[in-house]
């Protein structure tokens, strides 16, 4: 960059030029407007975050049913929210590093068991009320309660006794699990006052946020909170908007007008074409985030082995990976972790289409007739693609698959872990642990499949409390093979994290852990012009 594009950068950065002008002058010197953003941003970056404005996203996945209480997030509108109004005790970085938050600091027991979390002080909730370790007890306990319908209640069934012992949360465990601090940083476990027990509703939190508007399947808006314990690392804009727009042509459209800064699920048909807009840049990262489609196994006709076996075998993988995620993703092999996690076993046989197998299954288990399948938009970008291309490939093993369309609105409240055989999606957790705990165990409450093995369970709590890393990962490979050949997972392709975001944004790196930063952009991001 010139001396006078470098000045006139940094004059941008501190507020005093606004972009237009910067890019008339960049013009005047004979540089592209592309080339020209691309040196702002740079510098914008550079001078760090900057306060003021109304940072806004055009998210997916939002819908009328949507409430305020983060035991129940269950799609990408409220777990972003959240982001904004709420903190962890515990959380992950972009690098899938563990970060302090409302815990400063944590300790363990010499055999994993017993783990110690220092309550941070001067830590205010939205109310004015200090958060303090009776909050954090009453938030856990609340999650992991014998009622609870918390998404995080399979990551908590370890939990034997929790206690607070002066600025100190203490939780003791029935097995060791050197793991416990990831599973702290599950999105569902925001620290609320008293828990959220009085009115988990309510949406007062610690985040850089206080709730404005509450407009569920419309909008959620938030305006800073003046006292946040973190200012220098989130709540830079005046305030952050979500604008619900499930439909995907209308969310581009809206980052193209200058409605929204940034979106999710760019569809990767399109990036090509979302490269070329001004203004714009792609963001994506890969990680552990997949596709699923959920067979209940508990259910018929999925209650038959033969039959799950059957309709694995005759889904063409490679092919809805060239074309449903377009070189952004990766083959999947029916297992809910890949080689973005630790301790993962690379050498187990890459399931493949075979027509043949799939038809010898599929007679096998006796079943006859079409088999209906329900997918919606909604529940991941080209899922009904997906489902369609999946129709034809089962068809050609004999198999007739009945592909349902469902509204977007109340998908992932009435079709999605409720209904025998849908369309599904996974943003991967931090540890293999916590993937299975989440989504495999018997008692989990989001075993979207239903596979309920007191085996697998007695396999998987071994594994946590397994301190040999070698034997652990052998353990761990014992554990795919059983969910792959007998669970009800078929899990085709895992994706990467696609995002478009205005150069007008600073601060944004992508985290493998999700779109949108993880959910955190709105909260940590900021306004350059």
């Amino acid at each position: 960059m010139s001396a006078e594009l470098e000045f006139l950068g940094r004059r941008v950065a501190a507020g005093k030029l606004n972009r237009r002008d910067f890019l008339g002058r960049a013009a005047a010197l004979g540089v592209t407007a592309t080339l020209a953003n691309s040196l702002l941003s740079g510098t914008v970056r550079a001078a760090g975050p900057v306060k003021g404005g109304t940072l806004k996203a055009g998210l997916q996945g939002g819908e009328s049913t949507d409430g305020l209480d983060p035991a129940a997030i269950n799609n990408q509108v409220t777990g972003a929210f959240a982001r904004c109004w709420g903190e962890k005790l515990i959380d992950i970085d972009e690098n899938g590093k563990i970060v302090h938050r409302v815990a400063e600091e944590y300790g363990s027991s010499a055999d994993a068991k017993t783990w110690t979390f220092k309550i941070r002080k001067g830590v205010t909730f939205h109310n004015g009320k200090e958060l303090d370790a009776n909050d954090v007890l009453a938030t856990i306990e609340r999650h992991a309660g014998p009622e609870t319908k918390s998404g995080a209640l399979g990551v908590l069934r370890g939990i034997d006794q929790m206690k607070v012992d002066g600025n100190d949360f203490v939780i003791t465990l029935k097995e060791a699990n050197a793991d416990l601090p990831f599973l702290m940083s599950d999105y569902h476990l925001i620290i609320q006052p008293n828990g959220g027990k009085d009115n988990p509703q309510a949406g007062i939190g610690a985040g850089p946020f206080k709730i404005a508007s509450h407009e569920p399947g419309v909008r959620e808006l938030g305006t800073r909170h003046e006292d946040y314990w973190d200012a220098g690392n989130g709540g830079f804009a005046d305030q952050v908007e979500i604008v619900v727009i499930n439909d995907s042509t209308a969310r581009m459209a809206a980052l193209r007008g200058g409605q929204v800064h940034m979106m999710n699920r760019v569809e990767p048909k399109i990036v090509s074409l979302v490269k070329r807009i001004p203004g714009i840049t792609i963001k994506n990262i890969a990680g552990g985030a997949h596709y699923v489609f959920a067979m209940q196994c508990n259910t018929a006709p999925f209650d038959n082995n033969d039959l799950r076996l059957a309709l694995k075998y005759a889904v063409d993988r490679q092919e809805l990976v060239d074309k449903i995620v377009g070189g952004y993703g990766s083959v999947g092999n029916d297992i809910p972790v890949n080689k973005s996690y630790p301790l993962f076993s690379d050498d187990i046989e890459q399931r493949v289409f075979d027509p043949e197998k799939a038809a010898f299954h599929y007679k096998k288990s006796g079943h006859s007739g079409p088999i209906h399948f329900i997918t919606s938009d909604v529940a991941f970008p080209g899922a009904v693609d997906a489902a369609q291309l999946f129709q034809q490939s089962a068809a050609k093993a004999g198999i007739a698959i009945d592909v349902q369309r469902s509204p977007g609105d109340g998908y992932w409240a009435e079709v999605w872990n409720k209904k025998p055989f849908s369309a599904s999606y996974w943003v991967g957790r931090p540890t293999q642990d916590q993937q299975y705990s989440t989504a495999y165990l018997s008692g989990a409450d989001w075993n979207e499949t239903r596979f309920m093995r007191d085996d697998f369970d007695k396999m998987v709590a071994a594994a946590r409390a397994e301190l040999n890393e070698d034997k652990r990962r052998s353990m761990y490979r014992d554990i795919a093979l059983l969910v792959r050949d007998e669970g009800g997972a078929i899990i085709p392709m895992y994706n990467d994290w696609v995002d478009a975001v205005s150069d007008k944004v600073g601060g944004y790196v992508p985290y493998p852990s999700g779109e949108l930063m993880g959910g955190l952009a709105l909260a940590r991001c900021w306004l350059t012009a």
